[in-house]
């Protein structure tokens, strides 16, 4: 099978005891470098029939597996037949979406003849936060939810509240699961886009549409335009249905000469006409705008959330749209829609607005239902409506047929933007975020007008003390702990991962943060280095800082490495991500393991809810920084080797944003004695390697009572002299 972090009801539970839980917590660390040549990534299913049998044992009988497509029929004896029931496949087969790791998550479904789930299980995973982090009993929970739900659902991630009245709708939310928010909805993109492969292969669903690309209307698009000019455009579709239509389809039952629920009233039309209708797409400014006055069209814009369609429906004919017993605001009865084979629920609007409609249909029906984002509607595909008619025979014991009358409406291409690739799920996730990414783009505009140096900042350093301080509070507790935007080494290996087995780069796309932070990081790379991302941006780096600054009020010594061992440490780091990143190239398993030297999944994603021994070395890399400044940034840090290795990206502009004299490192040394990264030479040039952008340097060079030359300067002027504040001066 393939080499991954293997999910079954048989997993052995680590030890108890000391021992036991340091050996299960760290022989993963060992286990990568022992196998890291030996294992690879797997691209396709891992089942043989023999484990097929011991997962679906008696009654269910394994059948052989499919030529054409990596399907197992599962059957059940039946008397004496045993017709196939489900079947199975993995979904790493039809769907590889890359996890948050860059890694596939494959799964074992069942799937029966009706699009029922019949079960969901883990084969293999290598999500950081599901492998030590929130351990995989969390995601066992998460993918049980799919039990029992059905693909002609729209199954969606949100609240689980109310299932059982959401058990007949075409929509069904399950939980997510806090802290894995990206990872689960990879994993519901994965199973869904799977199953549906395999439901139109087998059970005869909507062929060629994938339904996460869906296309848009053109909200652009306005042209004043009478009915007349709506019907030429074909934004209205004329839909009727005779009497003589509906006579044909119940000759040959029961209910031949039986009796319809017919309307009382008609209006002016053709009364031999059992339906006339006009369909239009209300949502369409070319539709809506022209049908309804100012006032209405704002009401409607109002009652839609993003996503939405609104579905205008006007009726003259005999056969009422929604019968005597309809409910205002619910689901009609005699009309249904769907989309590819897949039922997709609408629902009254419940909306009082009356549509301007011409003196022939004066007096029609007329009803405007919602179909919500989360179905996901196609505007580039036909609709498919079926209209319900039952009728009965008898009084005391009355005998009901139903007849269904198939009627469809589509879209002339000119006002509809086809589905592209990226109108994906993400799209909506980036969509719910909103308000987070402003945020954090306010957050970043303030970080750049503050590295560009402005005087009234650096000119005091108990302004920047307190600008720093505040905004390593934002970083930590907003992009850290609350929107979950910590950069990781993870996503360079699962980078590389994923370009190595050539697969797309979309699932980064459904984490909004990191992504945001990423094109961020990436341009100030050309502007300053590593130091805005290590030393403004990332939330490990600020609860080291801070918790530094508490030790400095608590008045715990720091402790200065000497020279020779600092520049030592700092190329360890070099070496951690050297071995990572090979290790990410043929293993998988042992990228997993490797990648846990960062204690930021521990301290940031988890909140140090976990396995005591990933707690104490959280614990420990914080607490260091206490004595040792920000030991691990400096010295351990893979994410920070990347860092700085792009951030040689700067050497193109040539240039060096921090400004030195002559006598800085000849004869002055003060910025190098008060830089607590040690990223100074004692040639008074700045290692933008190592710097982290503090600013303290830049401070003391912008000021004359500290700057050592601005105050030999003013004194050798004879000018009078702020208070000076005490110095070292020692000879390079």
């Amino acid at each position: 099978m393939k080499r991954g972090h293997h999910l079954s009801s048989n997993t052995v539970k680590p030890g108890s005891g000391f021992i036991g839980k340091c050996w299960q917590a760290w022989r993963r660390v060992g286990a990568a470098f022992i196998g890291a040549m030996l294992c690879g990534t797997a691209l396709a299913g891992v089942m043989t029939r023999e484990t097929m049998v011991q997962a679906f044992p008696s009654p269910l009988i394994v059948g052989e597996k499919d030529r054409d497509l990596p399907v197992w029929p599962i059957l059940k004896q039946d008397a004496t037949s045993t017709p196939v029931v489900a079947w199975a496949f993995e979904s790493i087969d039809f769907a590889p979406v890359p996890g948050f790791s860059g890694t596939p998550i494959n799964l074992l479904v069942l799937l029966d003849g009706k699009g029922q789930f019949w079960d969901v299980r883990v084969l293999s995973q290598h999500e950081p936060v599901f492998l030590d982090g929130l351990g995989p009993l969390p995601l066992q929970a998460f993918v049980k939810q799919y039990k029992g739900l059905s693909l002609q659902q729209n199954i969606k991630i949100g609240s689980g509240q109310n299932r059982a009245a959401q058990a007949g709708s075409a929509n069904v939310y399950i939980n997510g699961v806090a802290k894995a928010t990206a990872s689960v909805r990879i994993l519901n993109q994965s199973l869904l886009s799977a199953s549906l492969k395999v439901a139109r292969a087998k059970l005869g669903y909507g062929q060629g549409h994938d339904p996460d690309q869906v296309g848009h209307l053109k909200l652009d698009l306005f042209a004043p335009l009478d009915w007349s000019g709506l019907q030429k455009a074909q934004l209205l579709t004329h839909l009727t249905l005779s009497a003589a239509q509906v006579n044909r389809a119940f000759a040959d039952t029961a209910v031949a000469q039986g009796q319809d629920e017919l309307r009382s009233t008609l209006t002016p039309g053709d009364a031999s006409l059992y339906l006339d209708a006009q369909v239009a797409w209300l949502d369409l400014p070319a539709v809506g705008r022209n049908l309804l006055d100012s006032a209405g069209w704002e009401a409607l814009q109002r009652r839609l959330e993003p996503g939405d369609h609104a579905l205008l429906w006007v009726n003259r004919g005999r056969y009422s749209l929604t019968g005597p017993d309809f409910v205002r605001g619910s689901v009609p009865d005699r009309l249904t829609l769907q989309q590819q084979h897949l039922p997709v629920e609408m629902r009254d609007l419940d909306f009082d607005v009356a549509p301007v409609l011409p003196a022939d249909w004066q007096g029609a029906e007329w009803r405007v239902f919602r179909v919500n984002a989360s179905a996901g509607l196609d505007p580039s595909q036909p609709l498919d409506f079926a209209l319900h008619v039952t009728r009965s025979k008898g009084v005391i014991l009355p005998e009901h047929v139903r007849g269904d009358f198939a009627l469809s409406v589509s879209l002339p291409e000119t006002y509809v933007e086809a589905a592209q690739s990226d109108n994906k799920t993400w799209v909506s996730i980036w969509r719910t975020r909103w308000w987070e990414l402003g945020v954090l783009a306010l957050g970043l505009g303030v970080l750049v007008w503050a590295l560009r140096l402005p005087p009234a900042l650096v000119q005091s350093p108990q302004r920047l003390r307190w600008f720093r301080t505040a905004y390593l509070l934002f970083t930590l507790g907003f992009i850290g702990w609350f929107a979950q935007g910590q950069l990781s080494v993870v996503n360079l290996t699962a980078l590389i991962q994923a370009l190595l087995a050539r697969r797309s780069l979309d699932f980064f796309l459904y984490d909004p943060m990191t992504v945001s932070l990423w094109l961020f990081v990436a341009v100030s790379f050309y502007f300053w280095g590593r130091g805005t991302f290590c030393g403004w941006l990332c939330p490990f780096g600020a609860l080291q800082e801070l918790t530094a600054q508490l030790a400095q009020r608590l008045k715990i010594p720091r402790v200065r490495v000497p020279e020779r061992w600092d520049r030592a440490l700092k190329k360890l780091k070099y070496g951690v991500l050297a071995v990572i990143l090979l290790c990410a190239g043929v293993s998988v398993t042992g990228t997993d393991a490797l990648v846990e030297i960062e204690p930021f999944k521990t301290s940031i994603t988890l909140n140090f809810v976990r396995e005591w021994p990933f707690v104490v070395w959280a614990a420990v890399c914080v607490l260091s920084s206490g004595v040792v400044y920000k030991g691990y940034c400096r010295y351990l840090c893979p994410l920070g080797a990347g860092m700085a290795a792009l951030g040689r990206w700067r050497l193109l502009r040539r240039f060096d944003w921090i400004a030195r004299r002559a006598e800085c490192g000849q004869p002055c040394q003060r910025c190098r004695h008060d830089c607590a990264y040690q990223a100074i030479e004692k040639s008074g040039a700045v290692d933008y390697d190592e710097c982290f952008q503090c600013l303290d340097c830049v401070v003391i060079y912008e000021s004359p009572a500290l700057c050592v030359p601005l105050i030999l300067a003013d004194r050798s002027a004879g000018g009078r002299s702020q208070t000076v504040i005490p110095i070292q001066v020692q000879a390079g």
